[in-house]
């Protein structure tokens, strides 16, 4: 899928050779998921130019990764703080990633603030502080 939000529309050889060169997998691998993916409605066939489909994503990057999280927290019963702590310790979340988020959650709060969805006093920032 990578290949393809790339791409933004391309035919199985141009995504096969837009993998990398290391461990490319074999052109027919490369269809066989291709239409996989087209099956569960994850790619469209977008036009046709002689005997080649060219195919188009219709999930963005955005919503295929938001799924992915969000099916991953439902296996720590909803709560991203085990996520959190693991990557952490692997190394794989740093503070500065840690301030991203938190000016985020500072904006998204704000923004709910705005709108009267949520009384701001409710909330807490990353480090346990009322916002």
């Amino acid at each position: 899928m990578n290949a393809l939000w790339d791409l933004g529309a391309a035919s199985v050889r141009e995504i096969q050779e837009a993998l990398p060169e290391v461990k490319r997998p074999a052109y027919t691998t490369v269809q066989t998921i291709i239409y996989r993916l087209e099956e569960k409605g994850a790619v469209r066939r977008a036009k046709k130019i002689g005997n080649a489909h060219v195919f188009e994503p219709t999930v963005t990057r955005k919503s295929a990764y938001r799924r992915l999280v969000d099916e991953l927290l439902d296996h720590f019963g909803g709560s991203a703080q085990p996520l959190m702590s693991h990557l952490v310790e692997a190394g794989k979340l740093s503070l500065q990633d840690l301030r991203t988020l938190e000016a985020e959650l500072a904006r998204v709060e704000e923004a709910e603030g705005a709108a009267n969805k949520h009384p701001r006093g409710n909330r807490t920032d990353l480090k346990g502080r009322r916002a």
